[in-house]
């Protein structure tokens, strides 16, 4: 217990101090003790004083602040790295993983383009929290923005949605030709990502389709059977004999090593056209050896044709003049 004269004393001596704190004070502002110093401008110089502290305070810390910064920054960047190289190492143990189980090469690529997205989105998501950023924070806020998200990336899960059905129905798969029924295009495919599928043109160009437009709309995919039917249309003139001309086509075919012998392999007449008869060729190639097959086959019928004179017409057009004049 502190006894009535103690604390008389250390009231007095506090009164003391604080008697001297005004009375410098009140010569730091006006620098003599002649002019009262009323209550506010103590409080002013008070909080001139204590900005000055804080500025003070502040470049002092600035170096260390600078320091701490730089090596947030350098571990940052090592961290990227490690985490990129590890998110590798992790997609090439999937990828081996899914090849020795015969997994189909689309899965495979769908599923490597998904994991590399999630992992890259974990990645990001702790550099951030070494910054101070905390994840759930930002989960919570994309979690209340659901609706507005939700109507921003609807093409984004559209095509998601798209790669998935088509990874389970499978209309095609990589190294089939397909014709996209919306736009027109056609080509190789090459690739099945998350959000798009990649096509190869003929002419080496690259065609990329959003699977949601692939998934929706119709198309034809043209080297999904083994084999598949050329049908080609050869004119000759009304002059010419029409059964020999068919025993020469036909022949072409019996003689074409590319053409399967087991189907059907026909020569008819198709229309009697304009300038000549049209005669339809037909038969069935194996996939990988349909268009130089028929590259041979066009050929072979115009050299066939020429050795045995059977002539192809030219269009013609005949025009009649009337040559009387009428009198006048």
């Amino acid at each position: 217990m502190i006894s009535g004269r103690m604390a008389g004393v250390i009231a007095e001596s506090a009164a003391h101090t604080m008697e001297l704190a005004v009375r410098d004070t009140r010569y730091s502002v006006y620098g003599t003790g002649n002019t009262a110093c009323d209550m506010g401008d103590i409080v002013h110089a008070i909080t001139a004083m204590g900005q000055y502290d804080a500025i003070r305070t502040f470049w002092a810390d600035l170096p260390d602040k600078i320091l701490n910064l730089g090596v947030r920054i350098l571990m940052a960047v090592l961290f990227f790295v490690i985490g990129t190289q590890l998110i590798k190492l992790v997609r090439r143990i999937i990828h081996k993983s899914m090849s020795r189980a015969n997994v189909e090469l689309g899965a495979v690529q769908f599923v490597d383009s998904f994991v590399k997205a999630a992992l890259y989105v974990i990645l990001v998501l702790m550099l951030a929290s070494s910054f101070g950023v905390d994840a759930a924070s930002i989960v919570a806020v994309l979690g209340s923005a659901g609706v507005a998200v939700g109507l921003a990336v609807q093409g984004s899960l559209s095509n998601l949605a798209g790669g998935v059905l088509i990874l389970m129905l499978k209309p095609f798969k990589v190294g089939d030709y397909i014709k996209e029924g919306a736009g027109g295009m056609e080509g190789t495919v090459k690739e099945i990502q998350i959000f798009y599928t990649k096509l190869l043109t003929p002419d080496n160009q690259t065609i990329i389709l959003p699977n949601g437009s692939l998934a929706n709309s119709s198309l034809v995919n043209v080297t999904a059977q083994d084999c598949r039917r050329m049908d080609m249309k050869v004119e000759i003139s009304y002059q010419a004999d029409l059964k020999k001309a068919k025993e020469v086509l036909l022949g072409v075919l019996e003689e074409e090593e590319a053409v399967l012998k087991d189907k059907d392999m026909l020569v008819f007449v198709d229309e009697l056209g304009s300038s000549g008869v049209v005669l339809g060729v037909r038969c069935w190639l194996p996939q990988e050896e349909f268009w130089t097959g028929k590259w041979r086959i066009t050929e072979n019928c115009k050299l066939k044709l020429d050795e045995n004179g059977i002539e192809i017409p030219y269009h013609q057009l005949d025009v009649h003049l009337d040559t009387k004049t009428e009198k006048l």
